[in-house]
């Protein structure tokens, strides 16, 4: 059993094991002519990160099999979501996840027509085949999961935290730990005004700890790694949902060179579809939301969850 200040004190330790080791070595800080996609430093911070977190993680196995009473048993690698995988709970904090972004969806897979891509698994050929894909869908899903959720939510629990603290207080520490891309940000675009530079930060931060709390609260009650991992690839890959302006098929092209009556046919043909889509958009859009916040306890549900709600 540990107090809550050392839990706390360990979360914010392991952020610091995760971040600061990038602006410790050359080949891993930025600067104006060596951004952060360069694939050198991408490759070097991915063997940073897994250290980092296999510390973390070997740090919080042993102060769990000293709180286990039992001797040598899997409850540590339990309530670090290891064991079981939860290949079902992955797939309907999935569903549930997807739900949320039916309007995202509609205009990525229907409007823009990358449902195809998607049927040819043409993303997976993005994600290996490029650093930055690797990056965002692989291993940045993974080794934020493994530290801010596997290594430090056990902690949370091992301190009797209560259920509203870990979904709250993690995940700001979380969002917190992606407040070093201000600096980033500053040395690589020094051009930028302040202002706009700490704008787009606390927009990060505040959709990160947003999306903590979620991955925070997915984590108490499935007891997947694999779930959290999962659905963080997938915002990834979706990415902040479109809250304002229209949505357009490009596809519907007006040319220059042709007739002004079949150009006059192709202005009016956009703009009743720009019409059309925003409508079908934006419903889906609270549609979803809806859904998600119908069936965000039933598809969450899982014998192995780490705590009683």
């Amino acid at each position: 059993m540990i107090d809550a200040v050392t839990a706390l004190f360990l979360l914010i330790l392991y952020t610091f094991i995760y971040v600061v080791p990038f602006y410790v070595f050359s080949n891993t800080r930025p600067s104006q002519f060596r951004p952060r996609d360069a694939p050198s430093m991408i490759r070097a911070r991915i063997r940073l990160v897994t250290v980092s977190c296999t510390i973390c993680s070997i740090s919080t196995l042993v102060l769990l099999a000293k709180a286990d009473n039992d001797g040598i048993s899997l409850v540590p690698l339990t309530k670090m979501g290891y064991i079981p995988v939860g290949i079902a709970e992955t797939l309907k904090s999935l569903a549930l996840t997807s739900i949320l972004y039916a309007g995202p969806i509609f205009e990525k897979g229907f409007v823009l027509d990358e449902w195809k891509d998607w049927v040819r698994l043409r993303g997976v050929q993005t994600v290996l085949g490029s650093w930055i894909g690797w990056r965002n869908y692989v291993v940045g899903p993974v080794t934020e999961e493994v530290l801010f959720r596997s290594a430090s939510v056990p902690l949370l629990l091992l301190s009797n935290t209560s259920v509203s603290k870990m979904i709250l207080l993690g995940p700001i520490i979380f969002g917190l730990a992606h407040f070093h891309h201000f600096y980033e940000f500053r040395v690589t675009h020094p051009d930028t005004p302040v202002i706009v530079a700490l704008l787009r930060s606390a927009l990060q931060l505040g959709y990160t700890s947003l999306f903590g709390a979620y991955a925070t609260f997915i984590y108490l009650r499935t007891g997947s790694l694999l779930s959290v991992i999962a659905v963080h690839a997938f915002c990834n890959w979706m990415g902040l949902p479109r809250i304002w302006g229209t949505v357009r098929d490009d596809q519907i092209g007006i040319h220059e060179g042709v007739g002004e009556i079949k150009r006059g046919h192709a202005f009016g043909r956009r703009k009743i579809s720009t019409f059309l889509y925003t409508m079908a958009y934006y419903v889906l859009l609270v549609a979803g939301a809806y859904g998600w916040g119908k069936y965000l306890w039933k598809l969450t549900s899982s014998p192995n969850k780490l705590i009683e709600f």
